[in-house]
């Protein structure tokens, strides 16, 4: 069995969104913020890394979002390795509401074992690996989900622009892994202002579409004061759901520095409960859809 941790957080005000929610992105940086209490408890903490001249990176994560958190709840956030694969180890969470055993957000992160002066991929040590399953590796790891291959974008595919700043900026010195959700979730209120359903609109029909899953795959840093290019379409939609991929790029050099697909639901904000996608919505951003809707 590996090593577990539980990390517990208070969830804060300023921590929640325009719904009352706990941003989504907050669920990563929870995430991040466990995975660094749970390396410390076995023995690795920053300072032993920074000894070794070692670091870990996040290269892709996923996260399903089941419940919503809202302030003042008191969030458990459990997190253990599931595997090691020689110069990677994917990290898994579970998330509850302290008392309560109810799944509110599953996650994992594949992390990437780097040296430190040269951001060059190196073997994970065995005494390391050791630390974090004790008893050894399982013989079957848990399934691993590639990122999806999205269909060529659309003739309205959106596209905004943004600069690094640096409040984006972490002990890395490049974008943290979290900020990407931030980024996403600002183009995807953009790309609705932009196709004539501002958050207003979409208030005042009382229904909202809310985040459901994440998957992001991290290909290159992003540093201070880059401009950054996002691109984002619409897979495909069910009768409730849609997928929608984004791509983030440097224009300076082309550069893809990460990808992204979210999966949004439609909610009436009455009830919390799903809903079809409104007709005169799915009308609206028919040019930003790469495929037909399913009936």
């Amino acid at each position: 069995m590996p090593a577990t941790h539980i990390a517990t957080f208070k969830v804060r005000h300023y921590e929640c969104d325009a719904l009352g929610h706990l941003n989504n992105a907050n669920y990563a940086r929870y995430m991040e913020e466990a995975a660094f209490e749970a390396s410390a408890s076995v023995g690795y903490d920053k300072a032993r890394y920074d000894e070794m001249g070692h670091l870990w990176l996040a290269y892709e994560t996923e996260i399903k979002y089941l419940h919503p958190v809202i302030y003042g709840d008191t969030l458990e956030v459990k997190t253990w390795v599931g595997d090691f694969r020689r110069v990677r180890s994917r990290r898994f969470y579970e998330f509850r509401k302290a008392g309560d055993e109810t799944l509110v957000a599953t996650a994992n992160t594949d992390w990437v074992y780097l040296e430190a002066a040269t951001a060059h991929p190196t073997v994970v040590p065995p005494e390391l690996i050791a630390a974090f399953v004790p008893e050894g590796l399982s013989e079957t790891a848990p399934a691993h989900t590639r990122f999806p291959a999205p269909p060529a974008p659309p003739a309205g595919m959106f596209t905004m622009r943004r600069r690094v700043e640096w409040r984006d900026i972490d002990t890395a010195h490049h974008v943290n892994n979290a900020v990407y959700l931030n980024y996403i979730e600002d183009c995807g209120m953009q790309v609705a202002n932009h196709f004539g359903w501002p958050i207003a609109r979409s208030s005042a029909a009382g229904w909202a579409a809310v985040a459901r899953e994440h998957h992001i795959e991290y290909k290159h840093p992003a540093l201070l004061d880059d401009e950054l290019e996002i691109n984002t379409w619409v897979a495909a939609a069910t009768r409730a759901s849609a997928d929608r991929f984004y791509r983030i790029t440097r224009p300076a050099d082309n550069l893809l520095l990460a990808q992204a697909r979210t999966r949004w639901v439609w909610v009436d904000l009455q009830t919390g409960r799903p809903i079809r996608i409104p007709a005169d919505f799915l009308a609206d951003f028919a040019t930003n859809i790469a495929e037909s809707i399913e009936k």
